[in-house]
């Protein structure tokens, strides 16, 4: 696994390098470029270390990057508050356990049963464990088979949820890659997570292309509209909660609005 996550590292500087023109960064012009972004050897002096260094960071190799450098690449490279923050988890000795699927205590699963608006409890790899009558009303959990339960499957590969979704399931479905790409990562390698990039991209005819791009970012509160199929048109405000128990547990709530 470590192997595995020192190429996502390397890939995801990679591709925020190749995002970035002379222009963004005061870098010179100089002869035509053959690809696109900066070269390796001008992010390396904007972050001020040895493009040999640079070099190995991005072909996956077994470098340990001080939080400086990581700053400095942040800073060369123009990262987001996300993408910094993605960089830094990156370069640290992650947990090489392997996946096991959370469970969710029964104090957090009555406290979601017991809400009257839509409700449920995912974990690391998005699986739905836990939700309430509410949230059955409007996703249906409870009619899929168990290894369906997974927001990411629901989402992307369910015509029942491009449906839900309508016009804006494109928007809707390319946002939680690039928010489960900053989890998979740092799970890169694990047999679970592999499973689960497999059948992404074997039902969603787009997930390849927004794969590639090695977006990320952060889960936000937001608005969501609905084309329910008995209750017409819904529009609901929702928020997103990590359990103190296992911060791999998120309570998810959504409250209708007119």
């Amino acid at each position: 696994m470590a192997t595995a996550r020192q190429s996502e590292l390397g890939d995801f500087l990679r591709s925020r390098r190749q995002k970035l023109t002379p222009k963004l960064t005061g870098a010179q012009a100089g002869r035509r470029r053959r690809t696109p972004g900066l070269r390796r050897e001008e992010v390396a002096e904007l972050a001020g270390i040895g493009v040999d260094w640079y070099i190995r960071l991005e072909q996956g190799r077994s470098v340990s990057p001080s939080v400086t450098t990581i700053d400095a690449l942040a800073r060369a490279l123009r990262l987001s508050k996300a993408e910094h923050a993605h960089l830094r988890a990156l370069a640290k000795d992650g947990d090489r356990r392997p996946f096991a699927a959370e469970t969710v205590p029964p104090a957090i699963r009555r406290v979601v049963e017991s809400l009257n608006q839509p409700a449920y409890v995912t974990g690391r790899r998005w699986d739905v464990l836990a939700w309430n009558a509410a949230a059955e009303e409007v996703f249906a959990f409870g009619r899929l088979p168990e290894d369906e339960r997974n927001t990411l499957i629901y989402v992307l590969t369910n015509p029942k949820s491009r449906r839900l979704f309508g016009a804006s399931w494109p928007e809707e479905a390319r946002r939680i890659v690039t928010q489960f790409r900053r989890t998979h990562d740092l799970w890169a390698g694990d047999p679970a997570f592999l499973d689960l990039q497999a059948r992404l991209r074997k039902g969603c005819p787009e997930f390849d292309g927004w794969w590639g791009t090695h977006d990320v970012s952060v889960s936000v509160a937001g608005r969501k509209v609905f084309n329910h199929p008995k209750r017409g048109r819904l529009t609901f405000e929702y928020a997103t909660f990590q359990a103190n128990d296992d911060p791999g547990l998120k309570l998810i709530i959504y409250t209708e609005i007119d």
